[in-house]
């Protein structure tokens, strides 16, 4: 089973873009060069949409019955994430057509970051709702069982928030500028 890195040396479990500052350089760019070539780029979707995903390693599914509806998984035991800024715990969200809900899961498990979570899910201690880009590796691997997949609606993507300046620098705006013309 995968546990956590004993340092920082080590890369992390899921799969992630090249470091910005590497992958600009070994193109003879500067960063920002690199960023907007990227968010540029005409094969990149301009709606991208994101999905969130229940998941659990098959060995936490063997004495249990995968839930059916939100409902369900009161019986299960849930892998939380804390909210540090919100000082509460992050209720599960659900859509299946025009219902939407809000589920506040119990679980023995609580953790600040999805990393942390996704550990525990990959070691069968529990269920998770973790972004659906961090876990398709390892489902399509067979490491985790996805469940709910129908009540998991997409998304809009991420939002920036920026502190509003009267004279941001031009890097700034630039990079600002790219991205709301992205979508």
């Amino acid at each position: 089973m995968p546990r956590p890195p004993a340092n920082r040396q080590r890369k992390p479990p899921h799969p992630l873009p090249q470091d910005v500052a590497t992958a600009a350089s070994s193109r003879g760019l500067t960063p920002l060069a690199y960023m907007l070539r990227v968010l540029n780029d005409p094969g990149a979707s301009k709606q991208r949409r994101d999905r969130m995903a229940v998941v659990a390693a098959p060995s936490y599914f063997r004495n249990r019955a995968e839930p059916r509806k939100p409902q369900d998984l009161v019986e299960h035991n849930c892998i939380n994430l804390r909210l540090a800024t919100h000082g509460g715990l992050y209720a599960w969200e659900f859509t299946r057509g025009s219902r939407e809900l809000k589920v506040r899961v119990d679980g023995q498990l609580f953790f600040n970051t999805t990393t942390q979570m996704l550990y525990a899910a990959l070691n069968g201690l529990g269920m998770a709702y973790l972004p659906e880009g961090l876990v398709q590796p390892h489902i399509a691997k067979g490491r985790l069982k996805r469940v709910l997949e129908d009540w998991c609606p997409a998304y809009p993507g991420y939002h920036l928030y920026y502190p509003s300046r009267r004279q941001p620098s031009a890097a700034f705006a630039i990079l600002v500028e790219a991205l709301r013309h992205r979508g």
